[in-house]
């Protein structure tokens, strides 16, 4: 069954301002809830959640943590610019390893390339082969918002994990020909945006999808999962993680959280089982 792990945009300040107590709470929370998988990037926060989490893994064992960043959107002087040329690429390494203190990474992955396809192709993937080659990370991928291009990805490259944000939901179903594709491969998916931007937790007037307002059909649908979901007596969003997780070909589902006690109401959130029944009827509404 998948995992869950941390997702590090809000320790970038991405969703509000917070300080770096709460942040080394939220990771130290983690940890010793169970947690052993971190994803960051450069992009969040420009630098900012890569080196809050450096500075929190510093005070766990060595290797009893997981971590995964991303290349493709490099830092500069005015923030984050994409460019996914070999040079960037392991610049953009070198520049995340340091942030985090780290000598090496288990995963690396191309960030968002949707407008660059053929640059990460050509230029970015040889050189993450190369790292990987050189022990400087363990298994590299592409991280997007879309399922089509990791499609093309897996089908033409040799890619280790896929990480899917918010197109293999109990809203949106989307990516399941990618999962598939990945089962098929042996290619590891890891899951974000599995509540879409919150209206899998709350679905109430106001609430938000994939990062835009949702649509009236949207939250209506949200809304008869949610009912469906209390008549049983499940939470929603116990249900939108359980329904991640179900997917044989997902090995971790990624939460992202802003203080310690949001991080354990997703932990206890996540760890609640769900019936397959009670899914395949949220599926269908």
């Amino acid at each position: 069954m998948a995992d869950l792990g941390l997702g590090t945009a809000g320790l970038g300040d991405v969703f509000g301002e917070i300080d770096d107590e709460a942040a080394a709470e939220v990771v130290a929370a983690a940890a010793g809830a169970g947690v052993r998988y971190f994803d960051t990037a450069p992009y969040y926060g420009f630098g900012l959640a890569e080196r809050r989490l450096g500075r929190a893994l510093a005070r766990l064992p060595a290797g009893s943590f997981a971590v995964s960043t991303k290349v493709g959107r490099t830092l500069t002087g005015d923030g984050c610019v994409f460019d996914f040329s070999a040079d960037a690429v392991r610049r953009g390494l070198e520049g995340s390893l340091d942030r985090l203190g780290l000598d090496r990474v288990d995963i690396a992955y191309l960030h968002d390339p949707d407008d660059h396809e053929e640059a990460a192709a050509a230029e970015a993937w040889p050189e993450l082969c190369r790292l990987r080659d050189e022990g400087v990370v363990s298994a590299i991928g592409v991280g997007m918002n879309q399922w089509e291009m990791p499609a093309r990805f897996v089908e033409r490259l040799d890619v280790d994990v896929v990480l899917l944000a918010g197109r293999y939901t109990l809203l949106d179903r989307s990516g399941a020909q990618l999962l598939d594709l990945c089962g098929e491969r042996g290619v590891d998916v890891v899951l974000g945006g599995v509540f879409n931007s919150g209206l899998l937790i709350d679905p109430k007037p106001g609430a938000w999808f994939d990062y835009a307002p949702a649509p009236a059909d949207l939250l209506a649908r949200a809304q008869r999962m949610r009912e469906v979901a209390a008549s049983a007596g499940y939470d929603l969003a116990a249900c939108a993680l359980a329904f991640a997780a179900a997917h044989p070909a997902v090995t971790s589902v990624l939460v992202g959280a802003t203080s310690a006690g949001q991080l354990r109401e997703n932990l206890g959130s996540f760890r609640r089982e769900v019936p397959p029944d009670l899914l395949r009827r949220l599926v269908s509404c």
